[in-house]
């Protein structure tokens, strides 16, 4: 089974018992906090990719890290049942899913924008409005800055991709001349 389908997997697990719970924004929170943590720290960061420590002992450490930072009892055993079945490597994975499901209920999707200019709040405002206007749901920007652009903007969302980036005009253009 691939890791990515594993991390599924646990993520939607997770968020059932959220649900049941009542407290998704809150595991969330956690799950976010746990991961960031792993994710600076070296010695965690070790700990989770060693396949020479075994699950259980990397469960016990898990577990006296969550209960000294005062993680919910939820959280904890779900930490517990990762580390035994010894997928921690999969907690970015598994991070990422869990936050992509939630948005995905609350109807948030992520537009990726590329421009070889930052964008003006003005026009990131116009551009929000139009993208949710379209797809019929709260738009997110991440934004990042690709010169080679020349000019315009590429938007992804989901596996859709607009291109009205000058480079991409020029690329039809090419083809068309060369196809005429």
């Amino acid at each position: 089974m691939s890791s990515r389908l594993t991390a599924r997997r646990y993520a939607k697990a997770l968020l059932q018992i959220a649900d049941k719970q009542g407290n998704v924004s809150q595991l969330q929170q956690e799950l976010e906090t746990v991961a960031a943590a792993v994710a600076a720290n070296a010695d965690l960061s070790r700990l989770v990719a060693s396949p020479l420590v075994l699950p259980t002992k990397k469960a016990q450490v898990f577990e006296a890290i969550l209960v000294a930072a005062k993680v919910s009892e939820t959280m904890r055993h779900f930490f517990k049942v990762v580390a035994e079945a010894g997928r921690l490597n999969l907690l970015p994975d598994i991070r990422r899913t869990f936050a992509d499901q939630v948005d995905e209920r609350a109807g948030i999707v992520e537009a990726k924008v590329t421009s070889a200019q930052p964008l003006s709040d003005a026009q990131a405002k116009a551009l929000i409005a139009s993208l949710g206007a379209r797809t019929g749901k709260t738009i997110r920007l991440s934004w990042h800055q690709d010169a080679t652009l020349l000019g315009g903007v590429k938007v992804q969302v989901g596996s859709t991709v607009l291109d009205a980036s000058l480079q991409g005009q020029l690329r039809q253009l090419k083809t068309q001349l060369l196809t005429a």
